[in-house]
């Protein structure tokens, strides 16, 4: 894969971006017309057999604050978070997401394509029409012959050949505890939901590598001529002649590419630019580029080439927490891996090199739910969800609320973590927020952007978080391994309350009541959950796919409304949320995206 300094050089094709989308679209349209000229611009640095990226267990490595492969935005702080500024990590190296995700598996709700395609009018994007570009995508491991997945794709899907004594105990009390519910075997199979299971996840059963996109869609086809890879070079903004996008500006990060000259490079394109630059990169380029709210770029000194109110806006994420509970030290987890400790990454890479097995190949969440909660639940959760589940879920049975699952790893916020635990993760499927993100400097790349993701704005996503933080704990402490809430981590309940937190417990009975909350538990439970909310890195929706007249940046064809040759393909085309982890949702738009880009192009 070439590389070049000049100033000025000609493609047919430039993509501006590198990350999950990116590096599908160029992979189908390198392979499909050899004869096409490609390059691909990426900020970040490669991935190429990097242990970082291709050992799955090493995930959070990507989290720390000195890390180069996530870039860190930081959002406005907020009352309704108890004052913090939230920070939304972002995928920074070839591949994106696909390269430092925690590769959970997990695949949207049949609805969620459905609204797409009926509620945002976008024919095609149905989940009949994107089926095909599902099962494409996938080898299916974890249980043969489903009618859902497919089985000879690029990318490998698995259930853990390590034993996780943490995901067995959740499902075994489950199966008691939650009578409501049942269990599947395939808890990503697009229709059903509300149903306990082992969780798969994005590695491959036989080698224990990450099913990353870099090193399945680019890496293992060989050098390809016609395609051109830059990683360390940021896109500045799109080149237009009159309306026709004609090519790019990029510069080189300093940081990656230090040995770069310093200067601003133009790729010209004969046939068409795509940005898929993600969420947070994709609408900071039009506006860079004149494409966005005229009052906003006429403030920043750029002259207005389309008006589009709808660049930046419509952002949304999923919001969650994970509460850690101690559990006994016989318990195999990650922690040693997480942290550093030189003898357990030894001893686990060493496995994993034998025979692709072992807590190196884990990412410790291995067991889940999607809850729909039944009658009795919704009047636990509490009427200040009740209009938006009217609204939004009685009339979609396959739409979840909540995703909840054992993690066995501590990933709380104390500086002297325990040495063993379990997180009880969970996440809200469908928030009410809405945020926006926008550019502050018409020519730094670098600027930090004006971040506002609105989170916990509605009482009802504050009372689904509640809902789920007391889910979790009597899950938790009916578990055999259980010995106690890490009180650091969890709400400050009053001595005196049930809800009181104790660090040296054994388990209960399953036969024991739920604990009773006052309503001063309930305000402890609130205050904790604004203050350790946390992101989890499924941001979308910033270009979104809807009619012009709806705020919307491109149309069913992900042409940009107002210009010729120009695209948007990733993340930020999603008009409404999904009930998934994004990673899946991001191939389904690639290989959709490199479809309709063959067939525009005439391949």
């Amino acid at each position: 894969m070439a590389n070049s300094t000049n100033p000025v050089s000609d493609y047919d094709i430039v993509i501006a971006g590198g990350g999950t989308c990116a590096c599908v679209i160029a992979s189908r349209l390198s392979s499909a017309d050899p004869n096409l000229r490609i390059l691909m611009l990426e900020a970040g640095p490669p991935t190429h057999e990097d242990l970082a990226h291709v050992q799955p267990a090493r995930f959070l490595t990507h989290l720390r604050p000195t890390s180069t492969t996530v870039k860190f935005m930081v959002g406005k702080k907020s009352n309704d978070l108890g004052g913090k500024a939230p920070i939304v990590p972002r995928g920074a190296c070839l591949g994106g997401g696909s390269s430092v995700n925690f590769t959970m598996y997990t695949r949207p709700s049949a609805s969620d394509f459905d609204d797409w395609e009926k509620m945002w009018g976008n024919p095609g994007w149905g989940c009949t029409s994107l089926m095909p570009f599902l099962k494409k995508l996938e080898t299916y491991q974890a249980v043969p012959d489903l009618p859902t997945h497919g089985y000879d794709g690029p990318l490998k899907v698995s259930l853990t050949r390590t034993p996780n004594v943490l995901a067995d105990e959740f499902l075994a009390v489950a199966s008691q505890y939650d009578t409501y519910r049942s269990y599947t075997n395939d808890p990503s199979g697009i229709f059903d939901v509300n149903a306990y299971a082992r969780w798969p996840r994005w590695i491959d059963e036989k080698t224990g590598r990450r099913s990353d996109v870099p090193h399945h869609y680019l890496y293992n086809q060989g050098e390809k001529k016609n395609l051109e890879i830059k990683t360390g070079h940021l896109v500045k903004r799109v080149i237009f002649e009159g309306t026709r996008a004609v090519g790019v500006e990029y510069v080189p990060d300093k940081n990656v590419s230090p040995d770069v000259p310093q200067q601003v490079y133009v790729a010209r394109a004969r046939r068409m630019v795509i940005v898929s630059a993600g969420t947070f990169g994709s609408p900071s380029i039009l506006e860079r580029s004149g494409i966005g709210a005229a009052s906003l770029l006429q403030g920043l000194g750029i002259s207005t080439l389309v008006d589009l109110p709808g660049v930046g806006e419509n952002y949304q994420d999923h919001q969650g927490l994970a509460s850690p509970y101690l559990v006994d030290e016989s318990v195999p987890t990650i922690d040693g891996i997480v942290r550093g400790n030189t003898e357990e990454i030894a001893k686990w890479t060493a496995q994993w090199l034998k025979d692709g097995s072992g807590l190196m190949a884990s990412n410790a969440i291995d067991a889940g739910v999607k809850y729909r909660p039944s009658d009795e639940e919704l009047k636990e959760i509490g009427p200040d969800f009740k209009q938006h589940w009217n609204e939004y879920f009685a009339d979609s049975p396959d739409k979840p609320v909540i995703w909840l699952g054992p993690f066995a790893q501590y990933a709380g916020y104390a500086p002297n973590p325990p040495n063993k635990c379990c997180n009880m993760g969970f996440f809200i499927e469908y928030p009410q927020s809405r945020g926006s993100v926008h550019i502050t400097s018409a020519d730094d790349v670098q600027a930090p952007p004006d971040f506002d993701p609105q989170f916990l704005k509605h009482k009802g996503d504050v009372a689904l978080l509640r809902w789920a933080y007391k889910r979790g704990r009597e899950i938790a402490r009916r578990m055999p391994s259980y010995r106690g809430e890490f009180a650091p981590d969890h709400p400050a309940f009053s001595e005196g309350s049930q809800a009181f937190c104790n660090m040296e417990a054994s388990p209960v009975d399953l036969s024991e009541p739920n604990i009773e909350y006052t309503p001063e538990d309930d305000y402890a439970i609130d205050t904790n959950n604004r203050k350790h909310l946390n992101t989890i890195w499924h941001s979308l929706g910033t270009c979104a796919m809807k009619a012009r007249k709806d705020d919307g940046v491109v149309d069913s064809s992900l042409s940009v409304y107002g210009v010729t040759n120009l695209k948007v393909a990733d993340m930020s085309i999603a008009p409404s949320n999904v009930s998934s982890n994004t990673y899946s949702v991001a191939l389904v738009i690639a290989e959709k995206a490199a479809s309709l880009i063959m067939q525009e192009l005439g391949i």
